[in-house]
């Protein structure tokens, strides 16, 4: 029986120390950590391989409920895969969260609910901001990463698409946005 911690945060300007400190004095035996958005359960490496790692008996340990998940959807899958496992769950700053007791349950379902309806109370202050930026004629979008001329260049000395994208270091889609005034067709 370990106890296994796991570490997020959202960017790589982030700093993870203080959840691992908050972790080793839980008692937490192995920690998973990175530095990702938890919006969604893609591109969570650490996490997939953390939830992979713990066997019957282990406690997960989580900081906060929002490292694990952000999503009520998401946090319940988690759990899920974890029961199913006999794996136990509890956050350090929530200490009323541990699945191990039926009001643990209930505290977590409840904590999960709060932490959805702040994503999407950020979304939408991040949603007003960017058109009040746009209204004023401030906020001008994401800058392209695309050179559509080395893209034309490539495509008229016959490389398709993926191979385009593989010598960029784009995405295929990239390609077609960067073409898509060209009526360009591509056959690979």
């Amino acid at each position: 029986m370990s106890i296994v911690g796991y570490a997020r945060v959202s960017s790589s300007s982030q700093h993870l120390d203080l959840q691992l400190e908050q972790l080793a004095d839980a008692g937490c035996e192995k920690v998973f950590s990175e530095k990702v958005t938890g919006t969604t359960r893609n591109d969570r490496q650490a996490l997939a391989e953390c939830l992979d790692w713990v066997r019957e008996g282990d406690t997960l340990v989580v900081t906060r409920l929002d490292r694990l998940a952000r999503s009520g959807r998401d946090l319940h899958d988690i759990i899920a895969q974890l029961s199913a496992k006999q794996v136990g769950f509890r956050c350090v700053q929530q200490g009323a969260v541990d699945t191990t007791t039926s009001m643990g349950k209930l505290i977590l379902g409840i904590l999960g609910a709060v932490a959805e309806f702040e994503t999407d109370i950020r979304k939408e202050r991040q949603r007003e901001g960017i058109e009040r930026a746009k209204a004023a004629g401030v906020y001008k979008g994401r800058q392209r990463t695309v050179d559509a001329e080395q893209v034309r260049s490539l495509r008229k000395q016959g490389l398709g698409a993926t191979d385009i994208a593989t010598k960029l270091g784009i995405a295929r889609a990239s390609v077609y946005r960067a073409l898509k005034d060209d009526d360009v067709a591509f056959t690979s």
